[in-house]
Formats: structure tokens, C-alpha cells, sequence
């Protein structure tokens, strides 16, 4: 797909989505080079599963760029588990107010994440490899707005890993698919126990070619400070969840 065939689709697919003010020709473009270097770098990087186009740009952009709602101007905003970038590289392209951090526990897919937000010209994202729930032991606990995560585990377990990021006062926001509500009356204990209050469960449509398809964002306030034993080693954490 040529940048003047993207364009029309990625504008036509922001529009339905109620996206259109980042449409613009130079986000596009951006948006363009982000869709060709990830589709080239997955023939010998397992990046994503998503290989048709116009399917990125819905499953992967418009997906990540439900959440602009949910994050105040300038915020700092810690993706955790961020895979192939997702949602903290379409975020940073559309809202250059934000500060993000990309956490993932692979160190090659960190690289191409740096890697690609340098290409793509991104000065407020920067990516490390660390593991969720050594970092939030760090200097980055409690240090953030808001973080948010998209398609990473469970939520009682995602919830774990999340919370101590957040300073009280901010959110966590989760991404998931259609089945994240059983999820989500499983974790209300251990959100609690993490500090947390759950404010709602959003459904958003996402509208594509005639396509829809469901998706939940989970908000939750951070209330209190996350206890100093907490999070657990990740073994822990999957084994008994909160």
C-alpha cells in the first residue's frame, strides 16, 4: 500500500472512530512509516500477528488511540508490556504533550521500540527493558499519571503489575477485549488492596470498513499508596493472584 491509498483508509477509519483531529497529513505520515517499518521488520521479528493493512491500522492504531480520552494534557504515562509498541507509539505521535515510558520484558523488542520512535521522530517516548515488577520497586514507582497496558495478562494480574506505577491521584487504565468484564469482577479485591478504586468499565466500538468489534477500557482511580511488599515476584503473582 502506497502513502496515497493509506491515507484515505487511515482517514476514513480515524473519522468513524471519532479521531479525525489527528488525521492530519503529518500524523498520517507518521502512521505510514510506522505500518511499513513494523510490517518489514516482522519478516524476521515476531511483532505481530497482524500482517494485512488496512487491519493494522484498525486492530493496532485505532485501537491504541481509544484511550487519548482517558489521559490529561501533559501527563506521564507508563505503558506496561508494551510488546510492539502498542498503545505508547500511536499515543506519542498523536499527543506530543505526553511523557511515556515503554516497558517490556524483552530487550529486543525494547530496541526496535526505541529504535522506531527515533525514526519516527518521537521526543517524549522512551523505552526500557525491565520487568514490570522490578521496576515498579524503583524509581519508577509511583512516579506516573497514569499507566495503562493493552493485551498483557489478566487483569488481577495486570492489576499487580500496573497499580505501582501510578501516584495516588492518577489512573490506571486497562485495554482489553470483550472478555476483560469477568475479569474485572475478579480483580476488584486486589485493585483495593493495591490502592485502587474502580471508577467504570467503557465500552468502545471500533468501526472499520464495516467491521465492528468491542472492546473494554477499564478505569481505575488510584486512591491510597500501593503497600511497599507489593508487587509480588511475577511467579506470585500468577500463582494467587490478589
Amino acid at each position: 500500500m502506497e502513502f496515497i491509498e493509506f491515507q484515505p483508509v487511515f482517514h476514513t477509519m480515524m473519522s468513524d472512530n471519532a479521531l479525525s483531529e489527528y488525521a492530519d497529513e503529518s500524523k498520517s505520515r507518521k502512521f505510514y512509516t510506522l505500518m511499513t517499518h513494523m510490517l518489514s521488520v516482522n519478516e524476521s521479528m515476531n511483532l505481530t500477528a497482524i500482517k494485512e493493512e488496512r487491519a493494522v491500522i484498525l486492530r493496532h492504531f485505532v485501537d491504541s488511540l481509544t484511550i487519548l480520552s482517558f489521559l490529561p494534557k501533559g501527563a506521564r504515562v507508563a505503558d506496561i508490556g508494551c510488546g510492539a509498541g502498542f498503545p505508547c507509539l500511536p499515543i506519542a505521535i498523536c499527543r506530543p504533550d505526553l511523557q511515556i515510558l515503554a516497558v517490556d520484558s524483552t530487550e529486543k523488542r525494547i530496541r526496535y521500540v526505541q529504535e522506531t520512535a527515533e525514526l519516527l521522530g518521537l521526543r517524549n517516548l522512551e523505552a526500557r527493558a525491565m520487568r514490570a515488577e522490578e521496576g515498579a520497586h524503583g524509581k519508577y514507582r509511583e512516579a506516573f499519571d497514569v499507566c495503562t497496558a493493552r493485551a498483557v495478562a489478566a487483569l488481577p494480574i495486570l492489576s499487580e503489575l500496573c497499580m505501582p506505577y501510578v501516584r495516588t491521584g492518577g489512573k490506571f487504565i486497562a485495554m482489553k477485549a470483550k472478555k476483560g468484564e469477568e475479569e474485572y469482577t475478579a480483580s476488584l479485591s486486589g485493585i483495593r488492596r493495591l490502592g485502587g478504586e474502580p471508577i467504570a468499565v467503557h465500552r468502545i466500538l471500533l468501526r472499520g470498513e464495516g467491521e465492528e468489534d468491542e472492546r473494554l477500557i477499564i478505569e481505575v482511580a488510584k486512591k491510597s499508596p500501593t503497600p511497599g511488599n507489593l508487587p509480588r515476584p511475577y511467579a506470585k503473582i500468577c500463582k494467587k493472584p490478589l
